[in-house]
């Protein structure tokens, strides 16, 4: 079976010296860019499976290089950047892309991340109609959420609240994705009522509500379908 192919988009040799080799002994195939433009060069000629993107290159910032891969494809991009502002982080989501990682960064922290994205580009390319979590299971063709065979009783509201993030399993989806998708573009400033459903959400889901497990909070940026 041929190796996953990852494709580094970064101007720094130390960030290739260091992940080159640690891609490698997990199994991955290392492709190297060092500008924006070479790296959609890149994509277009040397099919990678993921992309890690670094958002201060020399040529164009990192988000402008999602930008103008979002409109011709759907290759699993994990930001590695510097930038550590929530706004920052929040944008480039808004843009495409599945992740971010902060520098410096350890490499088991990034794997997973990588690991996380190719799983639910995967998933959404299937279109996985049952998602089972230990006895939890949730059926989006049937709007059916159970556990343990027991069906728990979630709004309409709760269902798509829910739905929206097992189709995204693995990935952060920001406050306005999320309030722009299931209540619509007046309300994507609405955070403290997405809280509420959320809340709402666990007490009916999680195992303990007080330490989600299912639904991880990513702090001031958005909400991950976690994995128990």
């Amino acid at each position: 079976m041929s190796r996953q192919r990852v494709l580094v988009v970064d101007d720094e040799a130390a960030i290739h010296r260091f992940l080159g080799p640690a891609l490698a002994a997990n199994g991955y195939e290392v492709l190297r860019a060092d500008t924006g433009e070479a790296g959609l060069q890149a994509i277009a000629t040397l099919a990678p499976d993921i992309v890690v993107l670094d958002l201060g290159l020399p040529d164009m910032d990192g988000k402008e290089v999602l930008r103008r891969l979002r409109t011709w494809s759907q290759l699993p991009v994990v930001i590695l950047s510097a930038r550590d502002r929530e706004a920052e982080k929040i944008e480039a989501l808004d843009t495409g892309a599945d992740d971010f990682v902060n520098k410096p960064f350890g490499a088991g922290e990034l794997m997973a991340r990588l690991r996380a994205a190719l799983r639910h580009r995967m998933q959404a390319a299937g279109e996985v109609p049952v998602l089972r979590v230990e006895d939890l299971e949730i059926d989006l063709p049937r709007h059916r959420v159970t556990r343990g065979g027991r069906e728990l009783k979630l709004t309409p509201r709760e269902f798509d609240l829910l739905a929206l993030l097992v189709r995204h399993a693995g990935k952060v989806v920001t406050h306005r994705q999320l309030l722009t998708t299931v209540w619509g573009p007046a309300h994507e400033h609405d955070t403290q009522y997405l809280r509420v459903y959320v809340g709402q959400l666990r007490q009916k889901i999680e195992r303990d509500p007080a330490a989600p497990a299912l639904i991880v909070t990513e702090p001031g940026i958005g909400y991950r379908l976690g994995w128990w």
